[in-house]
């Protein structure tokens, strides 16, 4: 058989190897292979495939895993040592593998509270478990029907696409691409599960400065994500909403900043400029000032020559601390659990930076197993599962509810191409 032909074997019939088709989607089921932007016909899936990226478990496992992260990028031994050191800081051993213990764990419980037979299958893209092992483990335990929640929110390369790849990678290795189906939960920035622990992060954040005399108008939020290539930010998101500079990347992270402001009760009402800052528009006068925020950026890890979004949180301190402000609350928008580079570049490097400068930083918790977290992530399975239409999905921006099957062309890596990925359009 062809490879084309077992894509669609693989996509187009709930008992593989009756057609040979050619579907828009590569091994997706049957009411996804068609490309649609929501899938709202119901689905029987398997199980669940947790999906993340990996960490090191120890001190000699650092230098491989960096290795299978940067490879094929030419990336220098002495680079990678470089960056190793945040990871002997703390051992060699980062946090994430065992938040996704704990994640996959929650979910269990959850869904054993619901009463809903779905078995949780973890895999990792860079290190062990991998997800070549999970999909292994499904063929064996009988699941040939799979929907994956990938730990990450946002769309972009790194954060959605470059799943989708490996996706498609890991049942290459396996030899499962004839008889093994994987569609996705949508991207789910705006989701109220995601964005709640935020909301009462900040908002006890805020409580808190407040109790100790600081006023809203010396405070500031900074909501802080991977800083990304320009070029991966421009084309994140479908070319034809035409989302701007920062591409849909930019714009999300910056939605759902201000539900969070808003839901706290600390959003100035001001207009603001692209970033959250307020400004005067049409010589309008500027209300009084409550708590202002921005959107910035962390963990940069490309050469200088390469333009990636900016500005750095630590940049954004210390402009701050030269306009005043005496606090600032660091929310991590962009990462669903305190992996590495929380605990380093924001828990070490940017209170660093604020403690040197007088200011006092609070940096608010990532939604790791909160309740709303769990119980969201459990009902975007269940939006599959259940077909359930568009009009009754839950999203609090304006950008979503997003797409359950990614668009042609989106979340393109300008310097490596296009690569084969599953549920998404071609290329």
């Amino acid at each position: 058989m062809s490879a084309e032909g077992a894509w669609g074997v693989a996509q187009l019939s709930d008992t593989p190897r009756s057609v040979s088709v050619a579907p828009a989607v590569r091994n997706a089921t049957r009411a996804a292979a068609a490309g649609p932007e929501h899938v709202t016909e119901a689905t029987a899936y398997d199980a669940i495939l947790l999906a993340s990226f990996g960490g090191p478990e120890g001190q000699d496992d650092v230098i491989p895993f960096l290795r299978n992260v940067t490879r094929g990028r030419g990336i220098p031994e002495e680079r990678l040592e470089e960056v190793a050191h945040h990871y002997r800081a703390f051992g060699g051993v980062s946090p994430i593998n065992g938040q996704n213990r704990e994640l996959k764990a929650a979910l269990e419980a959850e869904l054993a509270r619901r009463g809903i037979d779905l078995p949780v299958l973890w895999g990792n893209r860079n290190w062990t478990p991998y997800l070549r092992d999970a999909l292994v483990e499904a063929n064996e335990r009988g699941f040939s029907k799979l929907i994956a929640i990938g730990t990450s929110a946002y769309s972009s390369y790194s954060s959605c696409r470059q799943y989708r790849e490996d996706y498609a990678q890991a049942l290459a290795d396996t030899g499962l691409e004839a008889v093994m189906q994987i569609d996705k939960v949508r991207q789910f920035f705006d989701h109220p599960g995601f964005v709640q622990p935020f909301i009462e992060g900040v908002r006890r954040a805020l409580d808190s400065l407040a109790a100790q005399g600081i006023p809203p108008e010396q405070t500031h939020v900074l909501f802080s994500t991977h800083s990304i290539p320009s070029s991966d930010a421009a084309k994140s998101g479908p070319a034809a909403r035409g989302f701007g500079e920062g591409g849909a990347y930019a714009a999300q992270h910056r939605a759902v900043a201000e539900v969070v402001m808003a839901a706290t009760g600390a959003l100035d009402a001001s207009p603001r400029d692209a970033h959250g800052t307020p400004s005067a528009e049409h010589g309008t006068p500027l209300s009084p000032p409550r708590v202002g925020w921005d959107l910035v950026f962390q963990s940069r890890s490309g050469p200088p020559s390469m333009p990636w979004l900016e500005p750095d949180v630590n940049d954004a301190i210390r402009e701050l601390a030269g306009r005043g402000f005496r606090a600032v609350v660091i929310v991590p928008l962009g990462f669903v659990s305190d992996h590495m580079e929380v605990k380093w570049d924001l828990d070490t490097e940017a209170m660093e930076t604020a403690q040197s400068l007088g200011v006092l930083a609070i940096r608010v918790p990532t939604p790791g197993v909160h309740a709303a977290y769990v119980s969201g992530l459990v009902d975007l399975v269940l939006e599959r599962r259940d077909g359930v239409p568009v009009a009754d999905r839950p999203s609090l921006t304006g950008l979503g509810p997003w797409y359950d099957v990614c668009r042609s062309g989106c979340c393109e890596n300008v310097r490596l191409g296009f690569k084969p990925a599953v549920a998404g359009l071609q290329p």
